[in-house]
């Protein structure tokens, strides 16, 4: 082989090598925790909230505004991780809030799944979709949408919170 040929060849295999350490720091950089499982108030209480959410800073600090707000209201709330979603039965919660990414222009196969198969209850699931661009979202939902700015924690919390009292006004 010659010299002219071993120099493309390394160039070749650099550049794919400098492409899949990328893949491997934005996976790290970027990639959603598992969320941690938290119970707020006994399961005894009338009313229960189900938080489903992806671990990050930004869907953290939104999750834990949301307990703030209703903690100390006659509230059973319990966080998980998206993929445990599946366990779910929607009729045991008075509202549902499920907090995602738009992975690889899609939502999590979890989310999906669930919005699919829980159609007729979709009246108490509230969606809050982070993208990139902050625009991405299913169609089969009202969801807010947004990038996962940290400024905008408050906003968002707060327009989830209004409409999780929509929904638990209406069951009254």
């Amino acid at each position: 082989m010659n010299i002219r040929y071993k120099k493309l060849l390394f160039t070749v295999l650099g550049m794919v090598l400098c492409f899949f350490l990328f893949l491997l720091w934005y996976q790290y950089r970027y990639a959603m925790h598992v969320a941690q499982h938290i119970t707020v108030n006994t399961i005894n209480q009338e009313t229960k909230l189900l938080i489903a959410t992806q671990g990050s800073e930004f869907k953290n600090k939104v999750t834990e505004g949301i307990i703030q707000y209703f903690k100390t209201d006659s509230i059973y709330i319990e966080v998980i991780d998206i993929t445990y979603l599946q366990e779910i039965d929607p009729r045991t919660f008075d509202a549902i809030v499920l907090i995602h990414t738009w992975e690889n222009w899609k939502p999590p196969v979890e989310i999906k799944s669930f919005v699919e198969r829980t159609t007729a209850y979709k009246h108490k699931i509230v969606v809050m979709t982070t993208s990139g661009e902050g625009t991405y979202k299913m169609n089969e939902v009202d969801a807010i949408v947004g990038e996962s700015i940290l400024e905008n924690v408050p906003l968002v919390t707060n327009k989830i919170i209004a409409k999780i009292k929509l929904i638990l006004e209406s069951k009254e």
